[in-house]
């Protein structure tokens, strides 16, 4: 038998890697993640005014029909739109959202910033990046991700303002 050759701790080692490679592949699906759909250019002119326009597989689709259903309070301002624009924005948000592991969940108060997935991934941030004046919050993106705008949060783009 092949495996009878082998010592044990080749063994461990090979099992080591096999695991170390299927790691790197899920960090790289998650990365990857949020950039792989093109942005309706109704969502992005509407909702790129304000913020950067969240890649859709962020929330999960009842979360982006529930801002959608609540856009006079959509998080203390009125982001009211008409109903044919919210028609378009809803179809496309259903077809693209999030539904992968790490945003199936809807998030507390559907906020992208306390789902379970962007903790894991800002978990090394500490407190004091999000308070400082070039960054304001965990909700500006684009204050580190650089390419945040184009839909791209490869760690590969990320700067963290002084």
């Amino acid at each position: 038998m092949p495996f009878e050759l082998l010592s044990r701790s080749a063994v461990v080692c090979v099992a080591a890697i096999l695991s170390s490679l299927a790691a790197s592949k899920v960090v790289a699906e998650t990365d990857e993640m949020h950039t792989r759909t093109n942005l309706l250019p109704k969502y992005r002119q509407e909702c790129a005014t304000c913020h950067i326009a969240y890649p859709p597989s962020m929330l999960p689709n009842a979360s982006w029909q529930r801002i959608l259903g609540n856009l006079s309070h959509h998080y203390g301002t009125d982001a009211s739109l008409d109903a044919d624009s919210v028609k378009q924005i809803s179809t496309w948000l259903a077809t693209n959202s999030g539904g992968g592991e790490t945003s199936r969940v809807a998030p507390p108060e559907d906020r992208i910033t306390r789902s379970a997935w962007f903790r894991d991934e800002h978990a090394e941030i500490p407190a004091a990046v999000w308070k400082r004046p070039t960054v304001r919050s965990a909700s500006n993106c684009a204050a580190c991700h650089t390419h945040a705008d184009q839909g791209n949060f490869d760690e590969h783009f990320v700067r963290i303002p002084q």
